[in-house]
């Protein structure tokens, strides 16, 4: 867990620290809608490398935004699941959306002009 004497003292730096980075964002997105696994993620977020969605993951189960479980069969199956705090960023997940959504509207006008 990261140590809160390591954290920015301006809340947004803070947040941006967690998840400042696309893969982080496009990570936290697919796990909304539930449990993944490592393969399912590495396909959800097209573009990424074995080696980064890894070191995203274990950034983000160290933030405490997801947990990890592994499970000890014969093939090993490891599967993410956002955590309670991990879902609390839904409604931030929601605005950018959203914003996204205004801005892309908003360039079809400007482009029409």
């Amino acid at each position: 867990m990261i140590n809160k004497s390591e954290l920015p003292a301006y809340p947004v730096e803070t947040t941006l620290t967690l998840i400042g980075d696309k893969w982080k964002v496009m990570i936290l997105r697919d796990l909304r809608s539930g449990t993944k696994r490592f393969g399912e993620l590495k396909k959800s977020v097209m573009g990424i490398s074995q080696k980064v969605l890894t070191s995203n993951l274990r950034d983000m189960e160290e933030s405490g935004l997801l947990i990890r479980e592994v499970f000890p069969e014969v093939t090993p199956r490891t599967e993410y699941t956002l955590t309670p705090l991990g879902e609390s960023m839904n409604p931030i997940l929601d605005a950018m959306a959203q914003w996204g959504i205004n801005y892309k509207n908003n360039i079809k006008y400007k482009n029409s002009q």
